[in-house]
């Protein structure tokens, strides 16, 4: 049931965010394509976010986590270019941007629902 939450909570952000920055920055389709970004954001920062990171931890440590943050601003673009103009970020600072709202209102609203317990 968390994850669904989770997934709910991510798409939720992303939607936000979208609406947050221009339209020329940014578009989303409609929430199901935001809740499908969320998805799809996870999941590639999961398994191939993961790797580039073990492949890169000296360099994350030299850089204190930022080549993590532009790994997963990689993630955004990547979503990006595989859904075409149902979510599609325009360039790699929108994408910056764009991640740093996602995460703020992630926390915020993990907050509201209760995501960020483990139990």
């Amino acid at each position: 049931m968390r994850f669904l939450i989770n997934i709910l909570v991510s798409g939720l952000a992303i939607f936000i965010a979208a609406w947050i920055l221009p339209s020329n920055a940014v578009t989303v389709e409609n929430f199901w394509w935001a809740l499908l970004a969320g998805f799809i954001i996870g999941f590639v920062n999961a398994t191939l976010g993961t790797i580039l990171r073990v492949f890169t931890l000296p360099l994350n440590l030299l850089t204190l986590g930022l080549v993590s943050f532009i790994i997963t601003i990689l993630m955004v673009m990547l979503t990006s270019a595989m859904m075409g103009d149902k979510f599609h970020v325009n360039g790699f600072w929108w994408a910056t941007l764009f991640a740093v709202i996602v995460a703020v209102v992630e926390v915020i609203l993990s907050s509201i629902f209760g995501t960020n317990k483990r139990s």
